[in-house]
């Protein structure tokens, strides 16, 4: 005979555990657990959210965990009309109500009326088990529940054997590795990685509450907000990794949860996950780059473009995702704003020193940011009143009637071109005519450039080593030398692994002088203050004498599958580098998409086409404004997620603008397919020539 326990008997096992039970204690937690529901997987957090009590009949008859529907109803009378509109706008307006939910149904009266009553005990069309009414709707007919505590409507999970609610979190796969790792509430403003897992190759799971939960009001602008954060931000009870495993290993779960990110918190929004950066906020290119993770995917277009960084995370899950509302990032070199155009999302640069970033990983505290990518206009907006609240943003509803343009076409000769051409003039119609006219931000300087700069001065040779000056020798002693020391001294004396750009940047800085911060950040200065004096002046009505508009992109791709150069160093001055040494907000509006034949699929696929507003500071909220307007006037286009910014190709044709004066463009693009023909015969010089891309011989 073998004993259970090997060489022991049972004598010898019964002595052990008793000696063991005197100076253990085990405990148990439960974390929750994860069910099946018509097809859908859920994930039922733990913690009960009320108790139902009702007689036995009630429940008796109930075997194991049941799902459950609560409708809240202001009818003085309950019938199965209004029963099966309230149910209808549910499906409708939540992803993680089903029918299932329908088996078991709880009514809570939510009127004025002193007498309601209801008349309506089952509903054969969802052939579901009345399971009773709060005692509002009470009647020696009905079978009356009560709760310990008032529900919101919508879907949960019910055990009849204690009464106890809980709520469902339905479950998705990331496929497009957009986050790090799933998240959820444990109370105390804590929160914990989410214990629960789908089929997937190398996914992870997230897990969303029921929108029927929550209500916005005044002190919860964002109620029931789904949020990614990105993985630079603490979050109390979860480990920051900024990109980096040793990073991840090294340092403890987070005991604080940040001002920034605790406001939105405060506001309602619900935070789902964290998400993908770049390592330590550097600039990287998928896919050579990421050495110590995998970049995410960018759902655009053929769905292997460059999700751009380092808010790689965010804008690849915005931009695929339409279950997840809100990413938060953090720009310091365009890392907010790349990531929004390629991914086709809203997304801002703020004015620069709008919101605390404590406990947020820095990498030049002189020009980090904290803003958003979205897909709604208005919730961009609420988030950034939220979080911006305490910087005092004054709100403006009059815009400037100048708009300046960087580098755009005056005649389209590609489709994106047309797009940008058309966007300009809408908005200058929009704004009452506005002036419109080329901006040469160079020639101003030559001319306006303060006495204290040398005549021969460009902003380039000024400005060549600012970025990567500030970048590589303030992140250096913040985060690489502790980090450094922290993982020597608990691993024997080694040295941490560093992805090539991050690594590179740090040891290129270490070869100049700490002089050098001082010297960058005087020529830093000087431009602040000499662009906003001369270039974009602030305006008491209008908040700024002009608007600046440049390209953000033209639908050009940049593969993930190309072996490039090893990194260098982001020497010099360019557009996008305004905004993070003016310290003004640069603000990201998809308006289009345009064609481009990929390599991947071999067809002509879609990618975004997008415009960077420039303000002065703290003219973020006047920018807002104007863009909430622009959607509200059809000039743009709010995106939705997936490879295409409108529509797929089980929806319809996908309809956009082509502007051109060229003859010869035109037949350039009949040729290349990117429009239809009937004819060649064009007589007219500038055309505008609705395309689909499926009934291709429509013209």
């Amino acid at each position: 005979m073998i004993s259970p326990t090997g060489s022991y008997g049972l004598t010898a096992l019964l002595s052990a555990l008793l000696s063991l039970s005197t100076t253990t204690i085990a405990t148990i937690t439960s974390k929750g657990q994860t069910v099946e529901l018509n097809g859908n997987i859920y994930y039922i957090p733990a913690r009960v959210v009320t108790t139902l009590e009702g007689d036995a009949h009630v429940f008796g008859k109930l075997n194991g965990l049941q799902p459950l529907t609560v409708i809240r109803s202001d009818a003085s009378k309950l019938t199965s009309a209004i029963l099966d509109s309230l149910v209808s706008s549910y499906e409708s307006a939540d992803d993680v109500f089903n029918a299932g939910f329908l088996d078991n149904i709880y009514v809570e009266y939510n009127g004025t009326s002193k007498n309601p009553s209801q008349n309506v005990s089952t509903h054969s069309s969802w052939g579901p088990k009345i399971l009773g009414y709060a005692s509002a709707y009470g009647t020696k007919n009905s079978k009356t529940v009560t709760s310990s505590s008032t529900l919101p409507a919508g879907p949960y999970f019910l055990d009849p054997s204690s009464g106890a609610v809980f709520e469902a979190w339905l479950l998705y796969s990331d496929v497009m590795g957009s986050f790090t790792q799933g998240l959820i509430s444990v109370g105390d403003d804590e929160y914990d990685v989410l214990p629960a897992n789908l089929q997937g190759y190398a996914s992870l799971t997230i897990g969303v509450p029921s929108r029927l939960y929550y209500t916005k009001t005044a002190d919860k602008p964002l109620a029931g907000v789904r949020l990614g954060v990105k993985d630079i931000y603490d979050i109390k009870g979860v480990k920051t990794g900024c990109g980096n495993r040793a990073y991840y290993e090294t340092y403890p779960v987070a005991n604080t949860t940040g001002p920034a990110i605790q406001s939105l918190i405060d506001a309602g929004a619900i935070i789902v996950g964290k998400m993908k950066t770049s390592q330590f906020a550097n600039g990287e290119t998928a896919t050579s780059d990421w050495v110590d993770y995998h970049s995410p995917f960018n759902a655009r277009g053929d769905g292997y473009q460059d999700p751009s960084s380092s808010s790689s995370g965010p804008g690849s899950g915005i931009g695929a995702y339409d279950w997840l509302d809100l990413a938060i990032g953090s720009d310091t070199g365009g890392s907010i704003r790349n990531p929004s155009q390629v991914n086709g999302c809203f997304g801002n640069r703020p004015s620069w020193n709008l919101v605390s970033l404590d406990n947020v990983m820095p990498m030049s505290p002189l020009l980090d940011t904290a803003g958003f990518l979205t897909r709604d206009v208005q919730l961009w907006r609420a988030a950034a009143e939220v979080m911006y609240k305490d910087a005092g943003l004054k709100s403006y509803t009059k815009y400037p009637k100048s708009i300046k343009t960087i580098d755009f076409p005056t005649n389209a000769s590609t489709p994106a071109e047309g797009l940008l051409v058309e966007f300009v003039d809408k908005l200058s119609s929009f704004l009452g005519g506005a002036n419109v006219s080329a901006f040469d931000y160079n020639a101003l300087w030559e001319s306006t450039k303060p006495s204290t700069v040398a005549a021969n001065t460009t902003l380039d040779s000024m400005l060549a080593l600012t970025y990567p000056i500030l970048i590589s020798k303030q992140q250096y002693p913040l985060i690489a030398a502790p980090l450094y020391a922290n993982y020597a001294a608990a691993n024997g004396g080694r040295k941490p692994f560093i992805n090539p750009v991050p690594r590179s940047r740090w040891d290129w800085g270490l070869g100049y002088p700490e002089s050098q911060v001082d010297t960058e950040i005087e020529h830093k200065n000087t431009f602040t203050s000499w662009w906003n004096s001369t270039a974009q002046v602030f305006d008491e009505e209008t908040c700024s004498d002009s608007l600046i508009l440049y390209i953000g992109t033209e639908a050009t791709p940049t593969y993930r599958n190309i072996y490039r150069s090893m990194p260098g160093i982001p020497r010099g001055f360019a557009t996008s580098r305004i905004a993070n040494f003016a310290g003004v907000p640069d603000m990201v509006v998809p308006i289009g998409q345009a064609l481009y034949n990929s390599t991947i699929t071999e067809q002509r696929e879609y990618l975004p086409v997008a415009v960077d507003f420039l303000a002065p500071h703290g003219c973020d909220l006047m920018v807002f404004n104007l863009i909430n307007e622009l959607v509200e006037a059809g000039i743009v286009k709010q995106p939705g997620a997936g490879s295409t910014l409108y529509y797929n190709q089980q929806e319809g044709p996908r309809v956009g603008w082509l502007h051109t004066t060229s003859k010869s463009a035109l037949h350039t693009w009949i040729l290349d397919g990117i429009i239809p023909y009937k004819s060649h015969d064009f007589e007219y010089s500038a055309y505008h020539i609705m395309f689909s891309h499926h009934y291709r011989s429509d013209c």
